[in-house]
């Protein structure tokens, strides 16, 4: 199963960090997403740097949540551009209702698969971040 998800790094950039629009891989649980070779675990409540996942091998915080309708993922306080995943482009304007990306996003081929097998045998032989 894949989701559509928007998906922001917070440690270190505060609301300005890199941002994806793109297909996310949850696990059985639902507890973890992979993305773009990451496997991000969620956070209970918000981790310091405003994140709601961590990344499982450096603890890096980022935020993950649906797409809103109305194309404004980022918050209001933050600015950059965001990057779709080519691969979703269709679903995602679909999900908008828009015929075109904004002057703020841009599609990429850039994302890569996430060895899901890899973190799942690392969550059970060592103990994740």
């Amino acid at each position: 199963m894949r989701l559509l998800r928007y998906i922001e790094w917070k440690t270190g950039y505060s609301d300005n960090g890199p941002a994806w629009i793109g297909f996310v891989t949850p696990s059985r649980s639902g507890r973890t997403v992979y993305f773009n070779g990451r496997a991000l675990k969620r956070i209970g409540g918000r981790g310091a740097s405003g994140g709601n996942h961590h990344d499982a091998e450096t603890g890096e915080e980022f935020w993950v949540s649906g797409v809103k309708r109305d194309g404004n993922d980022r918050h209001w306080a933050g600015g950059g551009r965001v990057f779709v995943q080519s691969s979703a482009l269709t679903e995602y304007l679909n999900t908008i209702g828009a015929n075109s990306l904004s002057s703020s996003q841009e599609v990429t081929d850039r994302i890569v698969e996430t060895d899901v097998r890899r973190f799942e045998e690392l969550e059970n032989t060592s103990p994740y971040v």
